[in-house]
């Protein structure tokens, strides 16, 4: 009997709401709108997988232009043209040369879930999931984990050996791949908060004369309208915040083999709870998450209508889990859920 394919992004949405986990994994349902977090950090892994393979800024600049082609029209892909293009020039200047040998990128894999008492594999599931690279460094083997964030602090850091998915696809890739890894290399780029100036209407601007002129002594103005920022000049206004070097971090974390013992012994638990679940189709949920990062979940409309047909409809489209995995993975040991 084939075996159903998981990935770490499952089984964190089963432990956190049963109920989310349910709407993506088991009805298959997708936001029509992804969050832009999301999106624009995908985009930035592409670039980086095709900098870390080629080392040519055209490369990565051409991809980017082809992402965002829609800039001149459409105002938030213009913003996130401007950001991608300033993030990776900057990257390349800070990181013209690594200190690490890039082994393999984009690296896929898929094994057993195995029960750490018994050794025994779990005849319903597999998991399979993609590591951002494998690099070698001092005659050692480590994952490059890629991140985008809005702040790189003492607090973001300090959260990452939290980070259990890297730490488990560590095993897996030991496993299923040969690579004895040491360690996990965070390689994290800030996103820039600046914005490109639309300038003043003249509304606006009349407005802040008149306001000048009443508290000028003569009577008089030599105030002039403030135009809107051209592509130019905020390019070289980003350019000059990414030539900081805070705007990049690089972080290892070494792994404990008693990690891997402990993170095994919970994805088996999870295994336990989803197959019971299943048989008795009860996916509860996790009212505790439901404005987890300070917004509503992506199924909170789902759950608050009691999954209304319309609400479908008009806000989640159907479309199979996974998509980050190649077909040759998908297609190995997929089987119904139900």
């Amino acid at each position: 009997m084939d075996k159903m394919i998981t990935t770490y992004s499952m089984w964190r949405s089963f432990r956190d709401c049963r109920k989310a986990c349910y709407w993506r994994y088991f009805q298959q349902l997708v936001p029509l709108q992804k969050a832009h977090s999301l999106a624009f950090g995908s985009v930035i892994h592409q670039c980086l997988e095709i900098w870390h393979g080629s080392q040519n800024i055209s490369d990565v600049l051409e991809h980017i232009d082809h992402t965002y082609i829609n800039r001149i029209a459409d105002e938030k892909e213009k913003a996130d043209w401007h950001l991608a293009r300033a993030m990776m020039m900057g990257y390349a200047r800070i990181y013209p040369k690594e200190n690490f040998e890039v082994v393999t990128l984009e690296q896929e894999f898929s094994g057993p879930i195995i029960n750490p008492e018994t050794g025994a594999e779990s005849r319903t599931f597999i998991l399979a999931g993609k590591v951002d690279g494998i690099v070698k460094m001092d005659g050692s083997y480590y994952l490059l984990e890629h991140k985008t964030a809005s702040q790189i602090d003492g607090g973001y850091l300090d959260r990452l050996w939290t980070d259990f998915q890297i730490i488990l696809y560590s095993w897996y890739i030991e496993k299923c791949r040969g690579y004895k890894i040491s360690g996990i290399i965070y390689n994290i780029l800030a996103k820039a908060k600046l914005k490109q100036s639309k300038g003043e209407t003249e509304a606006e601007f009349e407005e802040r004369r008149e306001a000048l002129i009443a508290k000028s002594k003569t009577g008089k103005s030599s105030a002039k309208r403030k135009l809107p920022e051209t592509n130019e000049e905020f390019q070289s206004r980003l350019a000059e915040k990414y030539s900081d070097q805070q705007m990049f971090h690089r972080e290892i974390l070494f792994i404990s083999r008693d990690q891997f013992e402990e993170l095994q012994a919970e994805l088996w638990e999870l295994s336990q709870a989803m197959l019971e679940a299943r048989r008795r189709k009860a996916f509860y949920r996790n009212t505790s998450c439901c404005f987890q990062y300070n917004r509503p979940c992506a199924y909170y409309p789902l759950c608050s209508s009691g999954g209304n047909p319309n609400i479908i409809e008009n806000m989640y489209e159907r479309k199979a889990p996974h998509s980050e995995l190649s077909e040759s993975v998908l297609n190995t040991q997929n089987k119904p859920i139900f």
